[in-house]
């Protein structure tokens, strides 16, 4: 089984969230990703997290994802 890259997580989330600015770092097992994305206006932190888990589908119920750590926002949002 492949390794799943930073590059390819952010290619998937990009692709099913409109208008995302994505980030994604890690090691080929954990993963920590930062969304920012008007399509999170008007949900919780945690619908946010489950839009962006949504995005990736089956790679998080199988092993090609270990860990994801996610940071979600609205644009023009400051963080923190």
């Amino acid at each position: 089984m492949m390794n799943i890259t930073p590059e390819q997580i952010k290619a998937l989330i990009e692709a099913d969230i409109a208008d995302a600015q994505v980030s994604v770092s890690g090691d080929g097992r954990h993963f920590e990703a930062t969304v920012i994305s008007p399509a999170f206006a008007g949900l919780s932190r945690v619908k946010q997290h489950q839009l962006v888990y949504a995005s990736l589908g089956q790679r998080m119920a199988t092993e090609e994802i270990h860990a994801l750590s996610i940071t979600t926002q609205l644009p023009g949002a400051a963080h923190g």
